[in-house]
């Protein structure tokens, strides 16, 4: 029971050293956010443009509030342009489906819209193939026809009579369709992607239906502005100014699709950090500083008690080291130099040195906090109780099981392949 004495003292260490954001002005808070962002991105492809781009992922994170689907956030790539051209919708942005005959007749912006959102064909259909119709009479050929076109003309009726001015659905919108939304100044889009579809769904307030019939307003959406608008080469469907405000889409502009591609992994990375940090709103310092203050005190906490047991608490004490130890062997630096710099900076009696961490920028020793090199308690507590299982649960085993059969068969293989080997070195010599 040994390791969960230190295990809860070196908890209790985090608790103590744990810094709050909460209680701060949103404005104070996003600051704050922006630049712990921004050192996320220092070291990735896009640091040179990292302060616009930490301020824009932090005010999608916030545009989502406390909804935990990161499909919330939307990152869409259109090649070209430079990265300052990258802009954020508070809303959804999608690039532009699909369109048949009839679709530039149609409205490209609205005020204030309702939309519609579907999960069904509005496309004239044939029946199926192998359907069999037996007609008495030739004459009622025509009738089956007109049954048909009467089916989408009474879709399309009754999803004009709902008010909406924007239609769109998962499944195809036809040609049919199309020009006669077009000819009632409707704007309507096919094929939307399931992902887009539900986050337009969670912005605008409606809810996707599978059937044109009782359509009543508490099923539409709405925003402040529709617009189709051209960025680069494509055309972007836009929603903004939604009422709900649950969802944030981030459109990237760069030269090359590597390029992009790079950029997007990069904007996860931060946009998951300050998620972390809203959603858990204590942080501590990063850059191995909380290990390397956690061993010192450890360490201290060692030489007053006799006994084994001291042992055991430096080997825990002197394990956390690895984590400042790595990030200097990643980075290139002298690990032993570094290590000896903070173990001399974390030793200082006033504790003014209990925040400082590996500075990658320099090779030295830096204030992480200062620099908001930040990392939640939560996770390093996590980290740290799951390492302390795990160690204990290896040590634990005191005896393996072994199975003959397996061991035997492995030795007749070595046995063999040892066999094989003499015999070509026999030929090799009888040559000689």
């Amino acid at each position: 029971m040994l390791h969960v004495v230190f295990n809860g003292q070196a908890i209790d260490k985090i608790k103590e050293l744990a810094v709050s954001i909460e209680g701060k002005s949103l404005e104070e808070k996003k600051s704050l956010l922006a630049k712990c962002a921004a050192t996320t991105l220092s070291s990735k492809l896009i640091g040179g443009e990292k302060v616009f781009f930490a301020s824009m992922v932090v005010d999608a994170v916030i545009a989502i509030g406390n909804d935990d689907r990161l499909n919330m956030i939307g990152i869409k790539k259109v090649p070209g342009g430079n990265m300052r051209d990258s802009f954020l919708v508070n809303g959804v942005a999608f690039k532009k489906t699909f369109s048949y005959a009839g679709f530039e007749q149609q409205p490209k912006k609205f005020l204030n819209p309702k939309i519609l959102l579907l999960n069904i064909e509005l496309e004239l259909k044939s029946e199926k193939e192998n359907a069999e119709i037996r007609l008495s009479d030739p004459s009622q050929y025509q009738s089956i026809v007109d049954a048909e076109w009467n089916i989408i003309y009474d879709k399309l009726d009754k999803c004009v009579k709902s008010g909406a001015k924007v239609v769109l659905s998962r499944l195809a919108i036809g040609d049919l369709a199309t020009q006669y939304f077009a000819d009632r100044d409707i704007f309507c889009a096919g094929r939307v992607a399931e992902e887009d579809l539900q986050r337009v769904a969670a912005a605008t307030g409606g809810t996707v239906q599978t059937s044109v019939n009782n359509i009543i307003d508490e099923v539409l959406g709405t925003c402040e502005v529709f617009e189709e608008k051209q960025v680069g080469n494509e055309r972007f469907n836009i929603f903004s100014g939604c009422p709900s405000g649950r969802t944030a889409t981030i459109v990237l502009r760069g030269g090359a699709d590597q390029f992009i591609e790079e950029a997007e992994r990069s904007l996860h990375d931060a946009i998951m950090i300050v998620r972390r940090a809203l959603k858990n709103s204590t942080v501590v310092a990063g850059g191995g500083a909380i290990d390397m203050e956690i061993s010192r005190y450890l360490r201290q906490h060692a030489r007053t008690i006799a006994g084994k047991s001291q042992l055991f608490i430096n080997s825990y004490a002197k394990a956390l080291e690895v984590i400042p130890r790595q990030l200097c062997d990643n980075a290139g630096f002298d690990a032993t130099d570094v290590l000896n710099k903070l173990r001399q900076k974390h030793a200082l009696p006033s504790g003014e040195g209990a925040s400082y961490g590996v500075d990658i920028n320099t090779g030295g020793i830096a204030d992480s906090f200062t620099n908001f090199v930040w990392e939640p308690s939560v996770v390093k507590s996590n980290a740290i109780n799951a390492a302390t299982e795990a160690a204990c649960l290896i040590l634990s085993v005191d005896e393996t099981v072994k199975n003959p059969k397996s061991e035997s068969a492995q030795g007749e293989a070595a046995a063999s392949a040892m066999a094989g080997r003499g015999r070509g070195r026999g030929r090799g010599m009888r040559r000689r």
